[in-house]
């Protein structure tokens, strides 16, 4: 199956995703790529980002499918992970991604976390996964990051110095866009 879609499943609490963090610049690079298309959505339930709501909306709305890369940030990460464990996709690209609900109420509530994470059954249902991790995020301890990219056998980029990757731009993430495009 070849790559035609990247879908960008932000943090929660995002707000206007077109102007928050790197999503709308990356919207914009991905878009310049020949034979891409990328697809960004003010999510429901912005806040909280229930799993219940969030998956529905990701296979109804987004139309993920084979030919579609998710990348997902933050509880966007957790979403798709969720999401790979039921449905075939191209690729993962994973930025500041986690394991737990961080003893935070928001996150338990979001339905991610209740269960244990079926990594094989995502490895199998996922083609290529690539990983964006920080050492000094100051959310998420780097331990759940690692414990992801193990779960995952993912191609893991670690930075020391990218917190959370709250930034306006993200080179790095177009490179690996286009990297699977030129595996496909």
């Amino acid at each position: 199956m070849p790559l035609t879609k990247a879908i960008i499943v932000p943090g929660n609490g995002a707000g206007d995703v077109e102007r928050s963090n790197w999503y709308g610049w990356a919207k914009k690079q991905i878009n310049k790529i020949p034979d891409m298309t990328c697809l960004l959505s003010n999510m429901p339930d912005p806040v909280t980002a229930r799993e219940s709501i969030w998956l529905p909306f990701i296979q109804e709305e987004l139309q993920c499918d084979e030919e579609t890369v998710i990348i997902g940030h933050s509880s966007g990460a957790a979403a798709a992970m969720r999401y790979a464990e039921t449905h075939k996709v191209y690729g993962l690209i994973l930025v500041g991604a986690y394991t737990s609900d961080l003893g935070d109420e928001n996150e338990r509530e979001s339905g991610y976390f209740g269960r244990p994470w079926e990594w094989e059954q995502m490895r199998r249902n996922v083609g290529h996964i690539v990983q964006f991790g920080s050492t000094d995020d100051p959310f998420l301890p780097w331990e759940e990051q690692q414990a992801v990219a193990e779960g995952l056998g993912a191609v893991l980029h670690k930075y020391t110095d990218r917190g959370h990757f709250q930034n306006k731009q993200f080179p790095e993430l177009i490179d690996a866009v286009r990297k699977l495009m030129a595996a496909a």
